[in-house]
């Protein structure tokens, strides 16, 4: 097992992320009372799982403390492969198969909490009144993200056309039958699947073949590179998009939500998403027919820059509390 820490550049907090990763539908996430966020999920290279138990110090002045997280990097399939960590030597992995690099799990651990970004100048923002008031209601949120665009892109074709709590029972089976089992500070969770064993499953209840064949292509497109968070960042924004776009079952509803909550992209405005302009216009008293005008919302969210995809999920909070609330 590894430890490392992560330093939050401006405001954070870990019970935010995990009060909100409970109320998110496709995570199927269950808390605990003692306050650690366990992950289990692929790395980024496509072929390790990561287990994570994540903690945050508390401080005598309610600042952003410290993050510890301990992880245990697993290489090999789960069919045919004992659950053998990295660190524990020579064992039956495949041949010529690294260990995943602590560093490289360390950055995406922080990209998950949206920790590798620096909200510093977040704060700043409360110039404008709404953004005030969503910092206000909702202290130390940040985006958290699916694990990689690789389970977003995944996320985005199962539950298509179908309900969110079909499409997260089915992603959750997935993880089950076919993902890593891995134990993490007394509980047992079941990672995704790694791109080779989600390209080897043939068929899956409640999934057609075309949902299957999309998947398949996601998986080699993960396998391949054109899922890497780190390329879809450093590209200008219309073209990570555009590039999104040309994956099978990815339209741009699902390249929007793949290059934000799966790259963790932190500055983009979704150009796709009405209920988030819906909730744009509520929240600065605007006609309900402003809601269409998208080069008017986007003009409002440039006034959020470098954070507007930071806004836009803590709107989307708001929105969905207040739906809950109505029901």
């Amino acid at each position: 097992m590894t430890a490392v820490s992560l330093t939050p550049a401006g405001p954070f907090s870990l019970a935010a992320s995990v009060r909100f990763l409970e109320g998110f539908t496709p995570a199927s996430y269950s808390g605990t009372a003692d306050e650690v966020l366990r992950l289990a999920f692929p790395a980024d290279d496509g072929h390790s799982t990561v287990a994570a138990a994540v903690r945050q110090e508390g401080t005598a002045d309610g600042g952003a403390g410290t993050v510890h997280v301990e992880f245990t990097v697993y290489t090999g399939e789960p069919d045919g492969f004992p659950a053998v960590p990295a660190s524990a030597g020579p064992g039956p992995v495949s041949p010529g198969e690294p260990s995943w690099p602590d560093a490289a799990v360390r950055a995406q651990l922080a990209r998950i909490l949206s920790l590798d970004v620096d909200g510093s100048g977040f704060p700043g923002l409360a110039a404008d009144p709404v953004a005030a008031g969503l910092m206000a209601e909702f202290p130390g949120l940040r985006p958290v993200c699916f694990h990689s665009p690789y389970e977003a892109a995944v996320w985005a074709v199962i539950g298509h056309r179908i309900r969110m709590t079909q499409a997260a029972a089915i992603k959750a089976r997935l993880a089950e039958r076919y993902g890593r089992r891995v134990q993490i500070a007394g509980r047992t969770l079941h990672a995704f699947p790694t791109p080779p064993v989600l390209r080897a499953i043939t068929r899956v209840p409640g999934l057609t073949e075309v949902k299957m064949e999309r998947l398949h292509a996601l998986a080699e497109a993960a396998d391949t590179g054109e899922l890497d968070a780190a390329r879809l960042r450093a590209l200008p924004v219309d073209d990570a998009l555009a590039a999104l776009r040309t994956l099978p079952g990815i339209g741009p509803f699902s390249a929007e939500l793949i290059l934000i909550r799966g790259a963790g992209h932190p500055d983009v405005f979704p150009r796709h998403e009405p209920r988030l302009h819906a909730a744009l216009a509520t929240a600065y008293g605007l006609d309900e027919a402003v809601s269409g005008d998208i080069s008017r919302l986007a003009g409002i969210a440039d006034g959020w820059r470098p954070y507007r995809s930071w806004v836009g999920l803590l709107l989307r909070v708001r929105a969905e509390l207040m739906g809950r609330h109505a029901s």
